[in-house]
């Protein structure tokens, strides 16, 4: 990951104006500590803080075409830049810089050049032929971008909120699969998929397609000149990135420069779930495995570090950004810059153990749809923040557009929750890569219940935080909230204590409304909440609040559901899975 700032029609052009924007830029060093660049012309600033990941010796930023006349500056990685350059053959390329065919396009093609664009990004153009300027940003948003804009009229762009708050009377986060143009005066959407609509798809599950284009989506992702590795929890997820990229590791380009021995890592408590799962997963598919330790204190300690870099108060998000950024480092000192990540799999198939109460085949594709919608802010947020706190990359192959459009076409009634079937959670995923002739994973990590990274990495880390929080928060600060707190009000302690930290570093209002609110179960939307309502009663984002789905859900509902067959957990059913699974297509 990289950082961009760009600033237009500043009434202050001076060198004092310039200074400020170097400092404001220096906020983003984290994000890419390699090299700073800052293009200026007239009242137009570009700048740029690159993590080399392609061409680390030519690429810097940010980028022009031939005659400098139109500037770039990029965050990001384009997979298909080999194939779009030889559209571009007329042109004449200064860097090998995967980044560079953007300002080559923009002259092929004008503004209408970004759905061709393969890979994750946020960008900047300006063309001094007519100062005009764009901006987008990738389909799902799993680049951060913002925009804002100063009183003296200027727009500003940046990779983080940091870069601009102070300077900027009014920003917002830059809307997934957009673009800015000055010439238009305004955001509109250049990413329109089939499933974007919300319409019901009815194309038959075929397990082989499947399979095929999430291979096809890590082997993209493998596209590097720095030494890399794969977050590896032990999930489902994560597993099959690690399996698929183990299993081709061989055979790609990546392999002559560093090896065909993939890398993992894994962070957990001691004796946590995924430490153990993890440690087998990497045993079975023949990686070299980092193992990290850290405790409940050591995550209390980095919270503050924690909110400023991932610029959130959502709880669930700082649950889960916390260990992950503490993971980040470690992998970071080890020299790997970039990394590849399980992201995405669960808005696209239904993995959160509350859509086990989906009522329909209708509201569960349009809960998914809302979900992969609303994913820049939450899962790719914390992902992308998380790991570029400490310079270090996250590629999501499960939100590769094509993959997105392959698993969305989707019959949803093949994705539903169906225990009489033997269909756990995302069961049309486990079934494609349940190869009895070359196994990917174990049969028994393969059909893994579902565990959010924050729970995972050890149940007693939430109930320290909570347990944190109450020393932290007092009753009359909790009841009064809504006087403190007008938008977004905390409802638990917890949530009173994480808006604290957060509004020391983001006082404005604005900042306030870059972060979602509402009731949510087990990382539900709010209106997934209707689907049960015994949820209302315990509205916490932790997947142990699924009551009767989760296997060690949270005890005051254990003997309520006891003898339900319908919330039996999965554990019960995956009994034989083996076995059907070979049959039901």
């Amino acid at each position: 990951m990289c950082g961009i700032l760009a600033v237009f029609g500043c009434v202050d052009n001076s060198q004092a104006k310039r200074s400020r924007i170097i400092e404001l830029s220096r906020r983003l060093k984290h994000r890419g500590p390699d090299w700073s660049g800052l293009h200026c012309h007239q009242d137009c600033y570009l700048a740029h803080q690159r993590l080399a990941i392609v061409d680390p010796t030519s690429g810097d930023q940010p980028l022009y075409n031939e005659d400098k006349t139109v500037i770039v500056t990029v965050n990001g990685e384009i997979y298909n830049h080999k194939q779009l350059r030889e559209q571009l053959k007329s042109h004449q390329f200064r860097t090998g810089s995967d980044c560079e065919v953007i300002a080559h396009l923009y002259e092929e093609h004008g503004e209408d050049f970004v759905d061709m664009l393969d890979g994750m990004f946020s960008f900047v153009l300006l063309d001094t032929r007519d100062k005009s300027f764009i901006a987008a940003r990738d389909a799902i948003g799993i680049t951060p971008l913002y925009i804002g804009w100063g009183l003296d009229g200027s727009v500003w762009f940046a990779s983080e909120m940091k870069a601009l708050s102070d300077d900027c009377e009014q920003f917002m986060s830059f809307l997934p699969g957009h673009i800015y143009s000055s010439k238009q005066g305004g955001l509109r959407r250049w990413y329109n998929p089939p499933w974007y609509s919300e319409a019901i798809p009815s194309t038959p599950y075929d397990p082989i397609v499947l399979r095929k284009a999430f291979e096809k989506a890590v082997l993209k992702r493998l596209m590097t000149d720095v030494p890399f590795g794969v977050l590896l929890s032990g999930g489902l997820d994560s597993s099959l990135v690690a399996a698929v990229a183990a299993r081709h590791l061989t055979d790609s380009e990546v392999a002559c420069q560093w090896g065909s021995q993939l890398h993992t890592f894994c962070i957990g408590l001691e004796g946590s779930p995924d430490l153990r799962a993890a440690r087998e997963v990497a045993d079975y598919i023949g990686t070299r495995h980092h193992e990290f330790n850290f405790t409940v204190q050591e995550g209390i300690d980095a919270l503050e570090e924690v909110i400023y870099h991932i610029e959130t108060y959502d709880v669930t998000t700082i649950r889960a950004s916390t260990p992950m950024f503490l993971m980040s480092r470690k992998i970071k000192s080890l020299g790997v810059k970039m990394v590849l990540s399980g992201e995405g799999s669960d808005e696209i198939f239904g993995g959160y153990l509350y859509f086990h109460k989906a009522p329909n085949k209708e509201e569960f594709h349009e809960e998914t749809c809302r979900k992969i919608k609303a994913l820049h802010l939450y899962d790719c947020l914390r992902a992308n923040k998380a790991t570029s706190a400490w310079g270090l990359e996250a590629r999501v192959p499960f939100l590769d557009k094509e993959f997105i459009n392959v698993a969305m076409s989707i019959d949803p009634e093949w994705k539903m929750v169906r225990p009489d079937l033997g269909r756990i959670e995302k069961w049309v995923l486990r079934n494609a890569f349940d190869d009895d002739q070359k196994p990917y994973l174990p049969k028994h990590i393969l059909y893994r219940q579902k565990e959010q990274f924050s729970d995972g990495v050890g149940y007693s880390w939430i109930d320290g935080l909570k347990d944190h929080a109450e020393k932290q928060v007092t009753d009359s600060m909790l009841m009064n909230a809504s006087f403190i707190y007008p938008e977004n009000t905390p409802t638990t302690k917890e949530g009173y204590h994480y808006r604290t930290i957060f509004e020391k570093f983001f006082p404005k209002n604005a900042a306030r409304l870059t972060v979602p609110g509402g009731p949510s179960v087990a990382c539900s939307t709010a209106k997934a909440v209707e689907w049960d309502a015994a949820w209302s009663k315990n509205p916490d984002p932790s997947g142990r609040a699924a009551l009767g789905v989760h296997a060690s859900a949270y005890e005051e509902a254990a003997d309520a559901n006891a003898t339900d067959p319908i919330n039996d957990p999965p554990q019960k059913i995956q009994k034989g899975i083996a076995e059907k699974t070979a049959t039901v297509v």
